[in-house]
């Protein structure tokens, strides 16, 4: 369907498009009664501004581009969220896309972004995300980028992150308290910095406690509930079974539950299980899922904020904003 255009409304009125565009942009050399008759032609013909025109036209844009590795878990639709509240309080709005946890998908998503002319991005890598080649060339054409959550590491970029390290440790020395002694870590890709970060606190929380890390129980896998499932089937394969498992995300966490459950195994009873994030599901699982709980609302304000601070040149310099992480206690350990 074919949609209306400052030309269309000029032909059926009879003016100039010239005219009907001061018109709609309410300036002062176009007559009150010109305004109302133009304004009405609009409306009768549906007609809704083109934003990529006008940017073009004055070099201005209000569109914020946001890139998420998966929509669906509740941790980015949370963050999605303030992101909104925000840019809708500052007077922008936001085109969303999803890599799907794929590096390709969003090399596309980035450049689809460039060419819609946005003002900036909001940006959390897929979890196979190597290369930052894409993130430069926005960096060239004078697009700022905002990393939240996962952030790629080698370029002075703006973050906002949670203490992944100390979310980590906490829940280690929580277990540990608690008379855990083999306990596994199921954790991400080893190029994430937040898997290095979480991973590194479970390692320390150990050895300050003076428990020798065991190898054999940990796993660097994945980021989604199949990754949680095969890398507990491992686990479950060992002839000295861990008698708790700390995972990187509450997905990871649920393949685990999943893989325990199918193998007639009680939690916390025979095996307990910590995930990382908080979402919305750990709360129904049975029993409920305890966790580490990131404020992923809040991190989509502080990114925003962010962003916006640096289109409008009020921000100057790349700035990290961490934000604290709470452990969650609940029946599955």
């Amino acid at each position: 369907m074919k949609h209306a255009t400052i030309i269309d409304i000029a032909k059926k009125l009879g003016i100039s498009p010239s005219t009907v565009s001061r018109a709609l942009s309410d300036h002062p050399d176009v007559k009150k009664e010109t305004k109302e008759l133009v304004r009405k032609v609009a409306a009768e013909l549906n007609y809704t501004p083109n934003p990529i025109a006008q940017s073009l036209k004055s070099n201005k844009t209000t569109t914020i581009g946001v890139v998420v590795p998966e929509i669906r878990h509740d941790f980015f639709s949370l963050a999605i969220s303030g992101m909104e509240e925000v840019a809708y309080r500052s007077g922008y709005n936001i085109i969303l896309t999803q890599s799907n946890e794929n590096y390709e998908r969003e090399v596309v998503s980035v450049n689809v972004l460039m060419h819609q002319r946005v003002a900036g991005m909001i940006i959390s890598i897929a979890q196979n995300t190597k290369s930052g080649e894409h993130f430069q060339d926005v960096l060239r054409r004078k697009i700022p980028i905002v990393f939240f959550d996962r952030a790629f590491e080698d370029l002075p970029i703006s973050k906002v992150v949670v203490d992944d390290y100390r979310g980590a440790f906490d829940s280690v020395s929580y277990l540990i308290g608690k008379g855990y002694k083999r306990i596994a870590h199921i954790g991400g890709p080893k190029e994430l910095g937040i898997c290095q970060r979480r991973r590194k606190g479970y390692i320390d929380a150990l050895q300050h406690h003076n428990i020798m890390v065991d190898e054999s129980l940990i796993y660097s896998v994945g980021m989604r509930e199949s990754d949680g499932y095969a890398a507990m089937d491992s686990l479950l394969q060992l002839s000295n079974k861990p008698d708790v498992v700390c995972c990187v995300n509450d997905p990871v966490a649920i393949g685990a539950y999943q893989r325990l459950k199918e193998g007639g195994l009680s939690i916390p009873q025979d095996v307990g299980v910590v995930g990382f994030s908080n979402n919305k599901i750990t709360g129904f699982t049975d029993p409920p899922l305890t966790t580490v709980e990131q404020p992923s609302f809040e991190m989509g304000k502080n990114a925003a904020e962010t962003l916006i601070g640096i289109i409008e040149n009020k921000i100057q310099e790349p700035v990290v904003k961490t934000l604290s992480t709470k452990l969650i206690v609940r029946g599955s350990t």
